[in-house]
């Protein structure tokens, strides 16, 4: 008895929009959405996720989906202050300036190593922990290379000079971070220029955007969309 909508195979429903209460102790601070799960983050900076979960999105350690708010346990006692939410991959910074990241890792949006650029010959093996997958180099002693196609569980990741992060964004398959200090780093995807290099190379470690630092021009935020990158700065010593 639904109406269909024209040209499509798809109903419309004469129903007002799904609701469904959060837990009374459950006081929501921001909620992200990915192309198929959601974060939210409370306000004692706790983070739930839920959703489909097979690219390691939710954080649980699984890849099983959750249909309800799961607390992310690894992350207790760890008050953040950010969340974002990617296609596939999810990113949280602390109160601290800390970044957690997990998901899928396929372009490199988690800053670990991929083998689809080391293929390409644009990464560099390095250790890292997750799920490995054994690449075509080896290391020293002559091991497989480790490759990180899925992080189930929440990762520190150390921006280059040890820089605190304050704000972060996901965009489909790359990643945005603003520091402490107005600088701005982009990893993941880059075959349209979303991570402002100057090129289409991906990267599976970030990288500082000099645009804004040769314009003496301070970040204050940063919004991803799918495959784009919009940044919001001032100059340097405007309040």
């Amino acid at each position: 008895a639904l109406p269909l909508l024209p040209g499509a195979r798809a109903y419309v429903s004469p129903r007002p929009p799904f609701y469904r209460p959060l837990a009374p102790e459950l006081r929501a601070r921001r909620l992200e959405l990915g192309a198929e799960h959601a974060l939210l983050l409370d306000e004692a900076g706790q983070v739930f996720s839920w959703g489909q979960g097979r690219h390691g999105q939710l954080g649980h350690g699984t890849l099983e989906a959750e249909p309800e708010p799961r607390l992310l346990e690894a992350l207790q006692g760890l008050p953040m202050a950010e969340v974002a939410a990617g296609g596939w991959h999810s990113v949280c910074v602390s109160e601290t300036g800390d970044i957690y990241i997990w998901g899928w890792n396929e372009s490199g949006q988690l800053a670990l190593p991929t083998r689809s650029l080391a293929e390409d010959g644009k990464t560099v093996a390095r250790e890292a922990s997750g799920l490995n997958e054994g690449g075509p180099s080896g290391g020293e002693d002559g091991a497989p290379a480790p490759f990180i196609a899925l992080q189930p569980f929440p990762a520190l990741l150390d921006l280059p000079g040890g820089a605190d992060a304050v704000k972060a964004s996901c965009g489909s398959r790359h990643t945005a971070v603003v520091t402490r200090t107005g600088e701005l780093y982009t990893w993941g995807w880059g075959k349209y220029g979303q991570l402002g290099h100057k090129d289409t190379t991906s990267l599976d470690r970030p990288r500082r955007v000099e645009y804004f630092v040769d314009k003496q021009l301070q970040v204050r935020a940063v919004s991803c969309g799918l495959w784009n990158t919009y940044v919001c700065a001032v100059e340097r010593g405007e309040s």
